[in-house]
């Protein structure tokens, strides 16, 4: 891929403009960085799309930085939250970043010639003195942060906003400053927060900071796909489980899909998208396999959907052992792999066992049963 490449596949918007990040980047590498807040213990399918971007930019050359928000990340992202996050410990926060590299890996390069770097914000923020903190509040105004949508909304439902969370843009801008960055990725809806850091620069440093918005993988209403109930999406997923995941996808969204998560030319896919549908989702679920684990496991993954799933006979083939409760046995196989959502998953119909649905969570399981977790996850207990 080339500059112009890089600037348009999958990009939302370029601010201030596209020209000049693009002679920009012809005369010297550049500086860039995206960051990901460690709220939950595996990297999710829009985090996917952020690292695909950072891929581009690593392999035309450019500086890239992986900014772990372990900081930030205990105060909670407000966007398009309408009631207040819940917040996050310090130790809670790390231990869900702990295989974060580990997981970025496979679409970054953290050894090699450029190599990308991995950076932690609370290096800094925990340095900050309360004068300090001042100081870097004075740089921007309470009319630009209440303007902000989910504010606006809260103060229309009389909810309240606290200051932990209106100040969060002003912290996440910081990280701008301090790693002196010449372009900050994110996607659309966290436009907000990029563009505060952005006037945080140019008041600070004096220095121009491009803003790179990525499209959003959302369906016709507006949805983020993969998100959905039994079909969230993580890096640490089993690659037969991501495959089936994105054959659940609505046609609607295969061409943004190749466009946001292969390499793969888009020239002709339209065309050959509105001719078999089912064939190019197929396509696009081996693609990202492969990206993601390789081509043998991606060919594996197939033949397993098309038992699973096409043919109907099932290969129980996924060995899960049993734990102290069926709550603890399926939990490292739910969305958010919590007993809240193991319970909630049981009491929803969404465990099948030997044929049968189970719904009591206190359901005795024995070595040997055949369970099915969720649409996607075919296991014999062992």
């Amino acid at each position: 891929m080339n500059i112009s490449d890089v600037l348009t596949r999958g990009v939302q918007q370029v601010l201030p403009d596209k020209k000049g990040l693009t002679d920009l980047m012809s005369k010297r590498k550049i500086r860039l960085y995206q960051g990901f807040d460690p709220s939950a213990p595996s990297l999710h399918l829009g985090n996917f799309v952020g690292l695909m971007k950072l891929r581009q930019f690593q392999k035309l050359g450019h500086e890239v930085i992986f900014l772990v928000g372990d900081f930030t990340g205990m105060i909670g992202d407000p966007t398009d939250k309408l009631a207040v996050r819940k917040k996050l410990t310090r130790e809670e926060v790390l231990k869900n970043a702990k295989s974060w590299k580990k997981q970025a890996s496979k679409l970054l390069d953290f050894d090699g010639k450029n190599p990308a770097k991995i950076l932690y914000n609370s290096k800094w923020n925990d340095k900050l003195s309360f004068t300090e903190i001042l100081e870097l509040m004075s740089k921007t105004t309470y009319a630009q942060i209440i303007e902000r949508d989910m504010f606006q909304q809260r103060i229309k439902t009389d909810q309240d906003i606290w200051l932990h969370e209106f100040l969060y843009p002003v912290i996440q801008g910081y990280d701008s400053v301090v790693m002196n960055v010449d372009l900050e990725i994110g996607g659309n809806d966290q436009l907000f927060n990029m563009m505060v850091g952005r006037k945080l620069m140019k008041t600070i440093k004096n220095k121009e900071k491009y803003v790179l918005t990525t499209k959003l993988l959302v369906d016709s209403e507006g949805k983020k796909v993969g998100k959905t109930t039994g079909n969230a999406l993580f890096l640490d997923s089993k690659p037969e489980e991501f495959y089936a995941g994105i054959m659940s996808f609505p046609d609607e969204v295969i061409f943004l899909s190749y466009e946001l998560l292969t390499e793969i030319p888009l020239g002709g896919l339209e065309e050959k998208i509105k001719k078999d549908p089912m064939m190019e989702k197929k396509n696009l679920s081996y693609e990202v396999v492969k990206l993601l684990w390789g081509e043998k496991i991606a060919k594996k993954s197939a033949l397993t959907f098309e038992s699973n799933f096409q043919k109907r006979e099932p290969e129980f083939s996924t060995e899960i052992k049993i734990k102290k409760s069926i709550l603890e046995t399926i939990l490292p196989f739910t969305n958010l792999k919590s007993l809240g959502d193991a319970k909630r998953l049981i009491q929803q119909g969404g465990i099948t066992i030997n044929g049968d649905v189970a719904t009591d969570i206190n359901y005795k399981i024995k070595k040997g049963d055949r369970i099915k977790i969720g649409k996607k996850i075919f296991g014999k207990l062992i």
